[in-house]
């Protein structure tokens, strides 16, 4: 597939001097037609141009690149100059000249500071010319120093935004999530306050291993959510969620996570088939996280009076595991949000969560090389996670 080189077009374009450069080639040399042209292995695209002879380039236009001497010149990173095609024993018979009709060439590498070809600013006249000269050749070398400097600072600049949004994005995220955390912690903090309170007293109207069971739950909770945020800060903050690898027999993994949530969701129902036929190199806590994530998800969004699917296998060298449920399609505008940290459907999304569980899932799938597809319709959602078996 080709290379985009849009970005490399409008770079050139962007340089005010460059105009300036291909006129003052031009009137100074007696050329026709003068070029920046961005030159790769398997491309030769014009990125500005001065055309006084009718050669009919224009920025955006292309010549077949093993037909040009820009070609040669990024092999070798040297200057070109021929005066005279006919009477030059190098490029006489060259299949270049003959092609396109010049005889006289002058084409000087634009070379960035770290080493990298960008391409070439060249010349080209039907007729001779005197081009070999330190003087031409001088000049030539300093405007193509000139365009690469400006390139360069281009790309800075770009570098430059770019981790300033990082570092904006970045810094949101920590406000957000430090927000959210508050307010998610408030609920099961205020249920243990009260629930200390209520054991302060000298006459209790509820047994005390009610109250402490309810007060576990919260302490149960708040552990969750910090360890959610934990994950969010190492995979989006850090250097990713880092993993515990191991052959694992993943089935009595994923059968414990069914059992948790049949047991904190009584009313679902949960269907499996598995066919998981050899060991998985994985972390076998991580992927239960990432199964449970999704699974409660599905419970969550699915119609109660259908069963959520479960599938998973190891065939073709993958391992794959698929939840799917029936209910509400995700809305379009939704789907390619759903992995992102603190993200919500609907008001009504798990109320009680931080909104990190599929972005946690997501992270856990890309910390083993795989990743986690959805599509929904009228009929059913599913989300499939892959990772590669070695």
């Amino acid at each position: 597939m080709a290379t985009d080189l849009s970005a490399d077009i409008a770079a050139v374009q962007g340089i005010a001097a460059v105009p300036r450069i291909l006129e003052v080639v031009c009137r100074s040399t007696g050329m026709g037609f003068a070029a920046v042209a961005r030159v790769t292995e398997q491309r030769w695209v014009c990125c500005a141009v001065r055309d006084e002879i009718d050669f009919g380039l224009v920025p955006g236009g292309e010549l077949e690149v093993e037909t040009t001497i820009c070609h040669e010149i990024r092999q070798s990173h040297e200057a070109v100059v021929i005066d005279n095609v006919a009477e030059d024993a190098s490029f006489s018979g060259h299949h270049t000249p003959a092609k396109y009709g010049f005889r006289s060439y002058i084409s000087t590498p634009i070379i960035l500071a770290d080493g990298t070809f960008f391409g070439t600013l060249c010349a080209i006249d039907p007729r001779p010319a005197r081009l070999n000269t330190p003087q031409t050749i001088g000049m030539f070398k300093l405007f193509a120093e000139l365009i690469a400097t400006h390139l360069e600072a281009v790309n800075r600049l770009i570098a430059s935004e770019a981790t300033l949004l990082s570092e904006r994005e970045t810094s949101e995220l920590r406000e957000q999530f430090i927000a959210v955390l508050g307010h998610d912690l408030r609920n099961p903090l205020a249920s243990i306050a009260a629930g200390t309170k209520m054991l302060a007293q000298d006459n209790l109207q509820i047994p005390a291993g009610e109250i402490l069971g309810l007060m576990q739950k919260s302490v149960a909770r708040m552990s969750v959510l910090i360890d959610n945020v934990l994950d969010f800060a190492r995979g989006r903050l850090g250097g990713g969620i880092a993993l515990r690898r191991s052959p694992q027999s993943l089935e009595p993994v994923l059968n414990q996570v069914i059992a948790e949530l049949r047991a904190s969701s009584p009313g679902s129902q949960i269907e499996t088939a598995f066919n998981l036929t050899q060991p998985v190199d994985c972390d076998g806590g991580r992927i239960a996280q990432l199964f449970s994530n999704l699974l409660g998800n599905s419970i969550a969004h699915g119609t109660a009076a259908i069963p959520v699917r479960v599938d998973a296998t190891t065939q073709s060298g993958e391992f794959v595991l698929s939840v799917t449920n029936s209910g509400e399609p995700i809305p379009a505008d939704a789907m390619g949000r759903l992995f992102q940290p603190f993200y919500r459907v609907s008001a009504q999304d798990s109320p009680q969560g931080l909104g990190l569980g599929l972005y946690i899932a997501s992270e856990i799938a890309r910390a083993h090389g795989g990743t986690i597809d959805v599509a929904s319709s009228p009929e059913q959602t599913r989300f499939t996670f892959r990772m590669p078996l070695p």
